[in-house]
Order: structure tokens, then C-alpha cells, then sequence
């Protein structure tokens, strides 16, 4: 399993604009083979802060969405990002 996670930040009067943008992408991605789960949120306490949250059966399907194309998005710049890919071995309840 894939989990793709982090944090990207914008101007804080760009974030709805940026996360309206992305809407059809996570529409896109929860449609595609081997996806689990995938989300970019507004942070509940920093106005400049997306959460990113991507779940994936394997990097095969991770990479088959990535390059599956689509037309250009037009975002705002982003200030900041620090998002990582992890590879689990294993998962079990909490």
C-alpha cells in the first residue's frame, strides 16, 4: 500500500480558489483503479494550509493516474509544500 501525505500552502485568500480547482482531480483519482482514498482539505487552524491525503493499492496505480493526463489546471502558486509517498508493509485496526 501507498500513502501519499503532507501539506501544501497558499495565500490565504487563494485557498478556495485553489481547492475548487482541484475538485475534479480527487473526483478523478477516487474513480481510478487501485485508489483507497484521496483528499486535499482547507487546514481547520492555518488559512494558508491544504492537507493532502492519498491512499493507493500500489505505486503501479499511483503512477497510472499521475501520467493519465488531463487538461492543465490553472492554480494558484503554491508558497510551500512538503508532501512524502510511504510504503506500508502492513495495516490493522486501531
Amino acid at each position: 500500500m501507498i500513502i501519499v501525505a503532507g501539506r501544501l500552502h497558499v495565500r490565504p485568500s487563494d485557498r478556495d480558489h485553489y481547492l475548487a480547482g482541484v475538485a475534479d482531480v480527487a473526483r478523478l483519482a477516487r474513480a481510478a483503479p487501485g485508489c483507497l482514498d484521496f483528499v486535499q482539505a482547507a487546514d481547520q487552524l492555518d488559512p494558508t494550509r491544504i492537507n493532502v491525503y492519498e491512499r493507493w493499492e500500489s505505486d503501479d496505480d499511483l503512477h497510472r493516474f499521475r501520467s493519465s493526463g488531463g487538461p492543465p489546471l490553472e492554480l494558484p502558486p503554491l508558497r510551500d509544500a512538503s508532501v512524502r509517498k510511504y510504503r506500508i508493509a502492513s495495516d490493522e485496526e486501531p
